[in-house]
């Protein structure tokens, strides 16, 4: 992998266009795949498949489970194909193509999906067996993950450490009891599950074919009120009560007086080291089931974390507390030799960090919208700057696009230096293209662009905006907007920057 110049394309499935208000695992999906191949792309990367929720604005990076995948992107066709749903059931489902995500609409939509598939399964689907066999291969997860899920329900979705004691403390007799109570909503749940998975590894199997490699993303920390705090609370810095006594955050900093307080559960990597990092290890295996190579969100948590007392009301009083990532990496490594793993380590980075990162082989970030600051000459995201060790970005979710960033948000220092380095001014009209080779050209591995600026969009398209509560995770590209000539511009870059070795290919 690490050997091999290459460049994709990062777009998250609920961007991709579909007749069913957002992106899924069907028809627009492949046809992506095959958009990709056209351009000479070899990796397609997307954001966390967890399941989201309205109450934390569906972002992909809040869920209530690390190991569960998020039922709005089951495909609607492929269930009519399978002859789980008729043809009323799909035509139901159907919203607008429109550029934004009508998260409510698609919701209420894709839960009724789910239930008439379940009754179709019951009464007459064909091959129940591989049901069953998903279950048993799944079953570290997927049993808690189905229970949580209905008692959530059942208890008005309160969240677990409000449940009355016997079930928030895990009673044997009581959750039995429940089990047996709900099993059909159990079930009905683990069917979602088990339509994901089907559609998401024939969709991988696809990409293969296609040369294409997939990539994910892990967040470092999950929910509080999430299955993975609750079945395991022991890992978890916790009172008696399973109430928090530290959460994430980070310090603060240029950008922020009182720093960023997440709110999520800290770990306690001493109970985590005493059990072989077990839950870490069984995380990091389900992901890489599911994808080549995964991107760990905050690496720099995997050296030192910021912890907070749970009682602060911003992240000012909190504390580095040490994190043993050597220990964790050489257990992953054991388990995973080539260790498909990027490394998030922006912000500012500290040796210790640069020393886990490196000491394991793992490729960094440069993000080339953070290269022309005032010192832009020292700046680690030149493009001469990367290493071939490393994955380069024009920008990330977390970015506004290179076309709203150029038009909205560069400073009069930034706009000077980037005119200064490449020795002209650029049109807004080709800025994102200038950026595009510029990530191509440089030493990096790999070159990854966001789709947005591909397309050439402005700050409607920006997925999302950090420390905003509204209106993130919503973009969607419309249908035949990846334009053929914008796809043969792409791939005649890929080849230029030697970043597509078949060159017997290119038509």
């Amino acid at each position: 992998m690490k050997n091999e110049r290459a460049s994709g394309i990062l777009c998250h499935i609920s961007s991709l266009p579909s007749p069913y208000g957002i992106g899924d695992l069907g028809p627009e999906a492949y046809r992506f795949a095959d958009i990709l191949s056209r351009a000479r792309q070899k990796y397609w990367q997307v954001l966390p498949l967890n399941p989201t929720n309205g109450a934390l604005a569906h972002s992909p990076y809040s869920s209530y489970s690390a190991f569960a995948f998020n039922l709005l992107f089951l495909s609607p066709d492929i269930l009519f194909q399978d002859g789980l749903l008729s043809e009323k059931d799909k035509d139901q489902c159907c919203l607008p193509c429109d550029a934004t995500v009508p998260f409510d609409d698609v919701y209420e939509r894709k839960a009724l999906l789910v239930e008439r598939a379940f009754t179709a399964y019951k009464a007459r689907w064909l091959k129940p067996r591989t049901f069953e066999d998903f279950c048993s291969a799944q079953k570290h997860w997927l049993d808690d993950h189905a229970l949580f899920v209905v008692l959530k329900g059942r208890f008005n979705d309160r969240a677990w450490v409000d449940w009355p004691v016997e079930f928030r403390d895990r009673h044997p007799q009581s959750l039995k009891e429940a089990a047996r109570q709900f099993g059909d909503g159990i079930l009905r749940e683990k069917f979602g599950q088990f339509l994901f998975y089907r559609q998401w590894m024939s969709l991988r199997a696809y990409c293969a074919r296609q040369g294409i490699q997939l990539i994910g993303d892990i967040p470092i920390y999950v929910n509080y009120d999430s299955v993975d705090v609750w079945c395991a609370p022991e890992f978890f810095k916790l009172d008696e009560q399973r109430r928090q006594t530290f959460v994430a955050g980070v310090p603060p900093d240029y950008f922020s007086e009182e720093g960023q307080l997440w709110g999520n559960p800290v770990y306690d990597w001493d109970q985590l080291k005493k059990n072989g990092f077990k839950w870490w290890v069984d995380r990091l295996r389900h992901n890489l089931t599911c994808f080549d190579l995964v991107r760990i969100d905050h690496f720099r948590a995997f050296a030192q974390c910021w912890e907070i007392p749970a009682s602060e009301p911003t992240a000012v009083k909190g504390a580095w507390c040490h994190v043993p990532g050597v220990d964790l990496f050489t257990v992953f490594q054991k388990e995973f030799p080539s260790l498909p793993v990027i490394a998030e380590d922006l912000g500012i980075i500290t040796p210790d960090v640069d020393a886990l990162k490196d000491g394991f082989g793992l490729p960094g970030m440069h993000v080339l919208l953070f290269a022309f600051h005032n010192e832009y000459k020292k700046s680690r995201d030149l493009p001469e700057n990367s290493t071939p060790l490393s994955v380069v970005y024009t920008g990330t979710h977390d970015n506004n696009t290179v076309r709203g960033w150029y038009s909205h948000d560069m400073t009069p220092m930034e706009k000077k230096n980037m005119a200064e380095y490449l020795g002209r001014d650029v049109p807004p009209d080709e800025i994102n293209w200038v950026m595009i080779e510029l990530a191509f050209r440089s030493a990096a591995f790999l070159a990854l662009i966001p789709l947005q600026d591909i397309l050439g969009l402005g700050k409607e398209a920006r997925m999302n905006t950090p420390s905003t509560a509204s209106g993130n995770w919503k973009w969607r590209m419309l249908p035949e907007e990846f334009s053929p000539e914008a796809i043969d511009r792409l791939a005649v870059l890929t080849v230029q920057a030697r970043r597509w070795q078949d060159l017997g290919r290119m038509s």
